[in-house]
């Protein structure tokens, strides 16, 4: 009999990067490694779980940014040129190596995966990923959730309910769009809640949401089961509190996984190592050192000489984690099972991105944790979903105001160095409300006018600008993606109401910022006004 289950959530998430007017850029980039390292590899577990009939369940968080970009003609084409200059490295690196017992086999395994990964992006799915995801979902072991339209911090967004409401809005609609069903679920940008937005995603048609644990630890009253249960909201929807153990077996740079001796080393790669004579043609074009994805060296301990990888090393080193986060998890669930009136229930969310890209073995690790869960009878993996089907009885909470952020709050999206943004971005979205409002119908080019604007405004909100100028990487990247937006969205806004808009710029923008073709501005409309219209739109997905 089955003692306890456990949720396993991979969050996804990308901020928008799309920038034809370069030939190569650093951000698109991210993007790419993302594809390489984490998305595709993800996939190729998932399918070889399924191959071998190993029953499964796990929650993927695909945010609406990160899909609208998969989705993308341009990014795809340019995904499809970094991928042919990958191979072509590899097969240089094969030359190079040919004679070096310790990195030719490394340098062979670099080029088959990359060989895969051309053949599952170009040849299985045409260059469009987002045809895995639904594939995976139709068969039941994958349940995909949505986030927020471009994963605003919706906690500092609060004071126009309105601006919070079209995230999330749009978050629902886009996912409606691609997948064809609302989602049961949703990722809550950096799991920033306050109370209030149940009532919002519940107008929605969602029934689920995950906070940070003390989201749910210092929720009111105190839940009886901690975070080893659900809890139901006042608005409806049922909250799933993050395990603080799992998170510090895989998170910690000191005591989780990751860190382990024979993982691959991150930091040491052939864009830097070898001579730019050598690795120039395959960096950035202005000749700046960047990471390639070839990185022959393991962790190896707290020094700056590092040994050579060796993959089967690491490969018994994630089959030991796997076992050991399984031990873990069967300890917990033999103990809260005791004092609990049903299974326990362990959430363990993580940023997807971190398996593959920063912890390279991390999805091979997974797919042993898969194998050895199904082979136990303590222990089950189940989603959220699958287990409010279960209908245990939930304890009536009102969450605490939280988020996974450092510090556990605000502070990392609102801090000295990006407490400036926010009275530009209230501002913005009082402007939109109102164009929205006075602006019931509209047509031809004043609807594409008021629907750019409310797309500007969308992606000048992304919690990654603020998160970025915090931690001090590509600040002045983060300050221009904001400020640019915003000036975007100010100069439609005036266009609009003096009734002379200038359409051959309004076209530029639109070829530019693209995403979400089928967003309405009336999402912007007053909240009560919109929510009746909303209603009824999902009534007829339903």
């Amino acid at each position: 009999m089955v003692k306890g289950y456990l949720a396993f959530i991979l969050h996804s998430h990308l901020p928008y990067v799309r920038h034809p007017e370069h030939r190569q850029s650093f951000e698109e980039k991210w993007f790419f490694e993302a594809i390489t390292e984490c998305y595709i590899p993800f996939i190729k577990v998932f399918q070889e779980l399924e191959r071998d009939n190993v029953d499964y369940s796990i929650t993927f968080s695909l945010s609406p940014t990160l899909l609208a970009m998969m989705e993308d003609p341009f990014l795809q084409d340019r995904y499809a040129e970094y991928l042919s200059r990958l191979q072509d490295l590899a097969c240089r690196e094969e030359e190079r190596t040919a004679n070096d017992p310790a990195f030719a086999p490394l340098a062979r395994m670099y080029r088959e995966r990359i060989d895969y990964t051309s053949y599952i992006y170009n040849e299985k799915y045409g260059r469009c990923l987002v045809k895995a995801f639904k594939e995976l979902q139709s068969r039941g072991h994958v349940e995909l959730i949505t986030s927020a339209a471009t994963h605003g911090f919706l906690p500092l967004l609060g004071i126009q309910k309105e601006a919070v409401y079209a995230q999330i809005a749009s978050g629902v609609e886009y996912y409606q769009k691609i997948f064809g069903t609302t989602p049961r679920g949703i990722w809550l940008p950096e799991c920033g809640y306050e109370s209030g937005l149940e009532g919002i995603m519940s107008e929605l048609g969602l029934h689920y949401f995950v906070t940070a644990t003390h989201g749910l630890l210092y929720a009111s009253p105190r839940p009886k089961y901690g975070v080893y249960s659900p809890i139901l909201t006042p608005g409806g929807l049922a909250a799933f509190g993050r395990d603080p153990e799992t998170s510090q077996q895989v998170w910690s740079s000191k005591e989780g996984y990751p860190g382990d001796y024979n993982y691959r080393e991150f930091y040491r790669d052939i864009g830097y190592d070898l001579d730019l004579d050598y690795i120039g043609e395959f960096l950035h074009p202005a000749g700046l050192r960047s990471n390639t994805g070839f990185k022959y060296y393991r962790i190896t301990g707290p020094t700056n000489h590092k040994e050579p990888y060796n993959p089967e090393w690491a490969l018994e080193k994630a089959h030991e984690h796997a076992g050991n986060f399984m031990f873990n998890r069967e300890k917990q669930v033999e103990y809260y099972g005791e004092i609990m009136d049903r299974p326990p229930l362990v959430v363990a969310p993580y940023d997807a991105e971190l398996f593959g890209h920063w912890w390279f073995e991390g999805p091979q690790w997974l797919d042993f944790l898969c194998r050895s869960i199904e082979k136990n009878q303590n222990i089950k993996l189940i989603t959220p979903g699958k287990y409010l089907e279960q209908e245990y009885p939930l304890q009536l909470c009102t969450p605490n105001a939280s988020s996974w952020g450092d510090k556990g709050y605000n502070e990392v999206w609102l801090n000295g160095k990006n407490d400036w943004i926010y009275r530009h971005l209230h501002k913005a979205s009082e402007k939109m409300t109102a164009l929205a409002t006075n602006f019931p119908r509209s047509e031809d080019i004043l609807k594409n006018a008021l629907n750019q604007a409310a797309r500007e405004l969308l992606l000048a909100q992304s919690s990654d600008w603020p998160f970025i100028m915090t931690t001090g990487t590509m600040d002045m990247y983060a300050k221009s993606r904001i400020t640019s937006h915003l000036l975007r969205f100010l100069k439609l806004e005036q266009q609009i109401w003096e009734d002379r808009i200038d359409v051959s710029w309004l076209r530029r923008l639109e070829a530019a910022d693209n995403l979400f073709p089928h967003l309405d501005y009336h999402l912007f409309q007053n909240l009560e006004q919109t929510i009746a219209v909303e209603k009824d739109k999902l009534t007829e997905v339903r």
